[in-house]
Formats: structure tokens, C-alpha cells, sequence
């Protein structure tokens, strides 16, 4: 990609209304803009953090067995009645009438949806276990949105449901699905932890919560050094969560930190099933509810998130994994000097031949203003080629991280490149 055919437009400044630092940075690097409260548009060097962890999420799901699917964001308002969720779930729920005077809801989330998939579909044991999913977007009516896409009233879920014949097998998945959001936050490069967690409005038996670990979370989380202990504070064993208290595993003393969820994993157990009559014949030939359970991603979150855990003063600094672009090119005097436009030229070629997604910066802009923008923007690797160090036969190779440049000789930088990203 080149940053002239692409779509740059940096702020100096946040918005005065911007609150957390995610929201701020998010803002000036161009990466959403606000439409309305909580509702953003994605611009494109958003969108390609964004796809990437979709990328991600998606590959896991895949590999754990789970079926894509896609399912209506307008539900009608009879399936909410049924499941009791129409007057239970508040006004959150953002609901109007068609032209015909029907009910309909704007989705927040699809376990009403799926489950007359389900019911509609699925008769027999011998058709279990099943487990869908879906990337798409929720709406959910916040009385107070903010900070930026991390409590949006618009957001992108990965929200997955698994129907199962007997408890056991739900167990079963649960702890699949548990190992799967190990790997995908994992594959983010997120710090993260996660946590045993109160099943809220959704409902249902046991659940955890995915935290990505950050000062400015909104969460508290006990967890016990010495053990594998974590919850919610809000979780009633821990609620009165000060640390140095004992943790109720018997394995050492609580320590307190905060977090922000990114995902969520629940055993609804029969809950949606029985409401919603969603029974199959089991081998006895008797009917009975299947046991479903409940597994989402905010996929937007996880962007917020990353920032608010990874930033300096001089902008983002994305895990590899997500950022828009692995690497820049910046040449210094594109316009100038002949030499620097012809190796950039040419290194580009290289490092796109090698599989790396490189964005060349061939903007006519200052030296100073085209760096700040990358560093803002938080991609992780940077080359700079100026007349000065090829005259030496090298650029300068510098790490989102690392607060100075390395020279290197120009015949080696494609293979450093490579051996940083891993490839």
C-alpha cells in the first residue's frame, strides 16, 4: 500500500469531549470518527485493525469446530416475549414498530434468534452437539455511552452458541471455548486474564469473564499470585475483593488489579431451550430441552482495549498482530533526491515479496510531521531512508518500542525484517 493512495488524516489534537486515552488516540489517528453518542464510523486505518481481529477470531472459532453463520440485526418482538427478555431486559433494548404497526427490536444480542434456528431445525440427539457463531453488529441503547468503542451504543460482537444433549457434553465445549479465548487473546499479543464472573442479564449457571489487563479498566479483579484463582469483584464470594485477604481456592493472598472485558463465556444451561421450546428426542425416544451455552467477543472492545494497554506519549503501540500495517517505509525527500525514491521503491518491492504488509509513505510531507504519524498511528516496525545513510550503504530500522534507531546495512534489512515479524 501507499500512504498516497491511502487514507491519512491525523489529528494534533483530540476532540474536548474525548475521555480515555483509547478514545483520544483512536480519534487522532484517524481511526473512527463520531457520527452520533456511541455511535462511530470505522475509516479505513481503523478498519484494517478491526479485520484483523476479526482474522483472528474467526480462524479460532473455525478451528474449534464452530459454524459461521448470520442472522438478522432486526428481530421481531415476539421471540423476545417468549423468552421473557421483552420487559426483563430494560431500555437497553432499543425497540420500534414497523410499518405495520409490528414490534421489532434492534439486536444486542441473538440467543432468542438462534435458539428458533435451533428449534426449528435440530429434532433428534443424533444432531448434537452444534455450536454457530457470528461476526456482526449490536446495538444496545446506553443511557450514558463513552469512551469511545469501548461502551458504544453500536459495536461488532463475536457472540457463538452451542447446543448440547446432555450437560456433560455442554461442559465439555465450555471448556473448549475456554481454551479457544485463550488462544485468540493470546494470538493478540493482550495481557489478559480470566476470571470467574456473575452471569448478569444474559443468565444461566457459570461463566467467565476475559479481562485485558489495563490501570484504566472499569473492572476490579482478585486473583491469587499463587494459584490459578481469578474473579470479578462483583462475584458475591469476593465482593467485600481487599487484597491480602485469603483466597477462597485456600492457595495464598488476593491482590486487586483492573481489567476490561473483551469476552464472556456463560453455561445457560436449559434456560432459552425451555422457554423457547427448544426440545429434541433423545435416545430413549423422549423429548426433552437441549442445554446451550453462550460465548461472546466484543470485537471492537478488543481495538479500545489493546490502546488503552498499549500507549506512550507519542501514540499507540499495537501488538503486532493487530496493527494496520507491519511495517512503514519513510522516505526522507521523496520529492528531492532520486536515490531515496529509487531504494524505497525497491525495498517496497522486496518486503511485499516477502509477505509483509508495508504501507510507503510517498506523501510530500515533513520529515517530522511524517514520523509523528506513524508513531501515533502505532506501527510496529519503521524504516527511514535518507541520502545521508545510503551514502553509507544503510537505512535506519527503528521498533515502535524502541526509543532510538538502528543503522543497517541496506542488504540486510529485508532479512531482519523478517526475522522481527517472525517470518
Amino acid at each position: 500500500m501507499r500512504a498516497r493512495q491511502f487514507f491519512i488524516s491525523t489529528l494534533k489534537e483530540a476532540p474536548a469531549d474525548a475521555e480515555v486515552i483509547s478514545q483520544k488516540l483512536m480519534l487522532r489517528a484517524g481511526m473512527i470518527r463520531r457520527l452520533a453518542a456511541g455511535i462511530y464510523t470505522w475509516m479505513p486505518m481503523g478498519l484494517r485493525v478491526l479485520a484483523k481481529v476479526e482474522a483472528i477470531v474467526r480462524e479460532e472459532m473455525n478451528r474449534a469446530g464452530a459454524l459461521e453463520l448470520f442472522m438478522p440485526a432486526v428481530q421481531p418482538a415476539e421471540l423476545w416475549a417468549e423468552s421473557g427478555r421483552w420487559e426483563k431486559y430494560g431500555p437497553e433494548l432499543l425497540r420500534f414498530k414497523d410499518r405495520h404497526d409490528r414490534d421489532f427490536v434492534i439486536g444486542p444480542t441473538h440467543e432468542e434468534v438462534i435458539t428458533d434456528v435451533v428449534r426449528r431445525e435440530i429434532k433428534s440427539y443424533k444432531q448434537l452437539p452444534r455450536h454457530f457463531y457470528q461476526i456482526q453488529t449490536k446495538f444496545r441503547d446506553e443511557i450514558r455511552p463513552r469512551f469511545g468503542v469501548m461502551r458504544g451504543r453500536e459495536f461488532l460482537m463475536k457472540d457463538g452458541y452451542s447446543f448440547h444433549a446432555t450437560f456433560e457434553d455442554l461442559q465439555r465445549e465450555y471448556a473448549v471455548m475456554y481454551e479457544t479465548y485463550t488462544r485468540i487473546f493470546t494470538r493478540l499479543g493482550l495481557k489478559f486474564r480470566a476470571v470467574a464472573a456473575d452471569n448478569g442479564a444474559i443468565g444461566g449457571t457459570g461463566s467467565h469473564e476475559f479481562h485485558v489487563l489495563a490501570d484504566s479498566g472499569e473492572d476490579v479483579i482478585a486473583y491469587c499470585p499463587t494459584s490459578d484463582y481469578a474473579a470479578n469483584v462483583e462475584l458475591k464470594e469476593v465482593c467485600h475483593a481487599v487484597a491480602g485477604d485469603p483466597s477462597p481456592d485456600g492457595q495464598g493472598t488476593l491482590e486487586l488489579c483492573r481489567g476490561i472485558e473483551v469476552g464472556h463465556i456463560f453455561q445457560l444451561r436449559t434456560q432459552y431451550a425451555e422457554a423457547l421450546n427448544c426440545n429434541f428426542i433423545n435416545e430413549q425416544g423422549q423429548e426433552q430441552p437441549m442445554e446451550m451455552g453462550c460465548y461472546g467477543i466484543g470485537v471492537t472492545r478488543i481495538v479500545g482495549a489493546a490502546i488503552e494497554q498499549g500507549h506512550d506519549e507519542r501514540g499507540i503501540i499495537f501488538p503486532s498482530a493487530m496493527a494496520p500495517f507491519d511495517l512503514v517505509i519513510v522516505p526522507m525527500g521523496w520529492n528531492k533526491s532520486e536515490a531515496v525514491r529509487t531504494t524505497a521503491e525497491k525495498l517496497y518491492g522486496e518486503l511485499i515479496r516477502a509477505g509483509i504488509d508495508v504501507i510507503l509513505d510517498d506523501r510530500d510531507e515533513r520529515p517530522g510531521s511524517m514520523l509523528a504519524d506513524w508513531e501515533l498511528i502505532g506501527i510496529p516496525h519503521r524504516i527511514v531512508i535518507g541520502d545521508r545513510s545510503l551514502k553509507e550503504g544503510r537505512v535506519e530500522y527503528q521498533h515502535r518500542r524502541d526509543s532510538t534507531a538502528t543503522p543497517v546495512n541496506l542488504t540486510d534489512i529485508t532479512t531482519l525484517v523478517c526475522q522481527r515479524l517472525g517470518g
